[in-house]
């Protein structure tokens, strides 16, 4: 990787400023696990991110997650999209000129596979309003979304929820500037030098949303009808001896990690993709619990499986389906 000098504690505060909404956060483990794979975890040494840890991310000696989110105002400084599937960078180029239309100027930041395009605030705005923009956007683009309609590839939009628990975490997301620890490589944002601190000046210059104009962006707009999350179904006590779909009778489990077992997702498989083989987390608890962390619905790998969920009209019978899984 090309040296680029040392970033300072002022750096570090100033990138601070721009991107921490919460003291949660994630770090990339800097040796792979046996698969080849560099994952995420919420360290537990310091549940507080600190310019300290910030100042080593923008260095090179540690890569963070960052959390969009804060449960306690269910607020968001910033809006990223994700991209990383074919021709992505052509529709997050279609989404930055139409968000220029609307007075908005979104940051284009390379990254592995894709690119992430970025949005500030002023001030935090709340992430329900955020995410019914960029959703509506997405849909008048006709640009795709992971998930929907059965699409494995398609933008994410980070936060990735309208409110979270005291307690929740929600999903992280790469911190900017940091250095992936995989290929030790670090990926800028277009439109300045590749020097920590003119890319912290050109942030900083972007104009950011206000809360009267987020408002103003989405007066008389609702969240679409299929970007909506499914209603939470309470299920009943896990029980052995229940006729319903276990997925473990299905997929080998893998590792365990954060109670959890991880192992290869179908619906991944299916499409040539999780090539390291740990997109599926099943709960140890409760493996009616399992969830993809590449975006594929359950809807998605329950088609892979050849056990696709059959959709019924009585409620009764997809509990006992474990259609809610």
């Amino acid at each position: 990787m090309k040296s680029i000098g040392q970033a300072t504690t002022e750096m570090a505060a100033r990138y601070f400023r721009l991107f921490v909404n919460r003291l949660a956060y994630t770090v990339q483990s800097t040796k792979p696990d046996r698969t080849g794979k560099h994952y995420y975890y919420r360290p537990k040494d310091a549940s507080r991110l600190a310019v300290s840890t910030i100042r080593e991310h923008l260095n090179g000696r540690r890569t963070v997650g960052l959390y969009a989110l804060n449960p306690q105002t269910q607020r968001s400084k910033w809006v990223a999209i994700d991209a990383d599937y074919d021709n992505a960078l052509d529709d997050l180029l279609r989404l930055q000129w139409e968000l220029r239309q609307d007075g908005v100027e979104a940051a284009l930041e390379k990254s592995r596979r894709g690119a992430h395009l970025w949005i500030f605030a002023e001030k935090p705005l709340l992430a329900q309003q955020c995410r019914i923009y960029i959703y509506n956007l997405a849909l008048r683009l006709r640009v795709p979304v992971k998930g929907v309609a059965g699409l494995a590839e398609g933008i994410e939009v980070f936060p990735r929820q309208d409110q979270l628990g005291p307690q929740e975490f929600g999903n992280a997301i790469r911190g900017p500037l940091g250095v992936h620890q995989a290929i030790k490589k670090r990926y800028w944002f277009y439109g300045a030098e590749y020097r920590v601190e003119a890319q912290l000046d050109y942030l900083e210059r972007l104009p950011k949303i206000k809360e009267d104009e987020i408002a103003r962006f989405i007066a008389g707009l609702e969240m679409p009808v299929q970007f909506r999350p499914k209603p939470r179904v309470d299920l009943p006590p896990y029980d052995l001896s229940r006729r319903e779909f276990r997925i473990l009778d299905h997929v080998r489990p893998g590792r365990k990690r954060s109670g959890n077992y991880w192992t290869r997702c179908p619906s991944c498989a299916q499409q040539g993709r999780d090539q390291s083989g740990d997109n599926l987390a099943i709960s140890t608890a409760d493996p009616r619990k399992y969830k993809c962390w590449a975006g594929c619905t359950k809807e998605m790998i329950r088609s892979a499986l050849g056990h696709p969920i059959r959709v019924r009209s009585d409620a009764t019978y997809a509990t006992s389906c474990g259609s809610a899984e």
